[in-house]
């Protein structure tokens, strides 16, 4: 996780070494979800992470490799005043 701030804006990078999305057009839908129904079942894998992290946030880009990993970048807006 790295942290970025200037007098305009916050950006937040997020990147790991998992498995990768292999579509995150698909990955940003409402509900949508890899998780198994036993998981789900206990409250996890709801499919709200990555819609909720877009709707909280000023612009957000994600760039996926399979197999390497993921880098989300979040981007917040300071409002002067």
């Amino acid at each position: 996780i790295a942290f970025y701030m200037d007098e305009t804006k916050v950006k937040v990078v997020v990147r790991d070494k998992g498995p990768g999305i292999p579509d995150i057009d698909k990955a940003m839908e409402e509900g949508y979800s890899t998780a198994s129904p036993e998981v789900r079942e206990m409250g996890f894998g709801a499919g709200m992470g990555l819609p909720n992290m877009k709707r909280n946030s000023d612009e957000m880009e994600i760039a996926s490799e399979i197999d390497k990993g993921t880098e989300v970048t979040m981007t917040f807006f300071i409002e002067k005043g």
